[in-house]
């Protein structure tokens, strides 16, 4: 017979967010929790779009080789009407010593009924927050490093949120890779060496480039991007997103950028670089190059004949106004 579960792990858990990253790793690290007292334990797999009834009470039954269970449901945000009943009727007995139900959930409406009865039945809830901003990537890059016991700087952070910081997973591939490979601090020329070419073909490259007023250098960025493959609407995403920040921290005043960033939805890195980039810019000539980055929005979204021209023009704007207009 299986040994009964201690109280650090509880019969139910409740994986609750939409970050694949961490929701992988928390059904990751609940199950080798479990296997650390439960070597033999069983993993039944339980898909909310699939389900039929009947499944689950027959994995929570005891089994007859008395082996452990780990009954994991996947996507009770999608869960069929029959997935939800049993659930419900799941969480309304005394299941065995040795089963053990592990719900995930992205978000929505979608099987909230089961949601609060997960919780009011002592479930350890574990959240799984979105990363979307760059504070959150920041955040996210900096805390792997930390785990790893490895030292970055701010600069490297930053480089890689911009090389790769447009999905999870593959900021956490890259900074698996620079952990294993690399030794030492982990500068911004050790990710420049492992990601040059992304790096320098990024749009955040051609929106500095142009914000410093050097409309050459940003226009072969540009093309460079372009013909990588890039495609001109997160370019001007990304154009209008940096106009913002320089809005936001010239409207901030002063203040320690530490305790700035969070307000402004920003890392502090951002911040002090929005500062360094604000020599030589006036609200005005901010706000003209905003109105000619969303006429950019517009035309490569379908408003213009050529997208790739709408990106160059709206460059060009930005290029000149960073010079007083000339």
């Amino acid at each position: 017979m299986t040994a009964a579960p201690t109280s650090r792990i509880p019969p139910l858990v409740l994986v609750a967010g939409p970050e694949g990253v961490l929701a992988d790793r928390a059904l990751r690290s609940t199950i080798a929790e479990i296997k650390g007292l439960h070597p033999d334990l069983e993993t039944v797999p339980l898909q909310g779009a699939a389900y039929e009834g009947g499944e689950l009470p027959m994995h929570a039954s005891p089994s007859l080789f008395g082996n452990a269970k780990a009954i994991v449901v996947r996507d009770l945000d999608e869960a069929t009407d029959a997935l939800q009943t049993d659930l419900l009727t799941h969480l309304g007995t005394t299941p065995p010593d040795d089963v053990w139900l592990i719900v995930t959930h992205k978000s929505g409406n979608r099987g909230k009924k089961v949601l609060d009865t997960l919780k009011k039945s002592g479930a350890r809830v574990i959240d799984c927050p979105a990363i979307k901003s760059d504070a959150d990537k920041a955040s996210f890059v900096t805390n792997e490093f930390r785990t790893a016991r490895r030292k970055a700087t701010p600069d490297a952070v930053r480089a890689l949120v911009e090389a790769v910081g447009k999905d999870v997973r593959e900021l956490e591939a890259a900074c698996s890779q620079l952990v294993q490979d690399t030794t030492g601090t982990i500068d911004e020329g050790v990710v420049s060496t492992y990601y040059a070419g992304r790096v320098e073909a990024t749009g955040f490259r051609v929106a500095d480039a142009a914000i410093a007023g050097n409309a050459a250098e940003s226009l072969r960025l540009l093309r460079h991007a372009i013909a990588g493959g890039d495609n001109p609407v997160p370019i001007v995403a990304v154009l209008a997103m940096k106009l913002r920040q320089l809005v936001k921290v010239g409207s901030a005043g002063r203040g320690p950028s530490g305790q700035l960033a969070g307000s402004l939805g920003m890392a502090p890195w951002q911040v002090d670089k929005a500062r360094r980039e604000l020599s030589g810019w006036d609200g005005e000539a901010l706000g003209r190059c905003i109105q000619a980055v969303a006429q950019a929005d517009y035309d490569v979204k379908g408003g213009g004949r050529d997208p790739v021209y709408a990106v160059e023009r709206a460059i060009l704007t930005i290029a000149r106004e960073r010079h007083g207009g000339r």
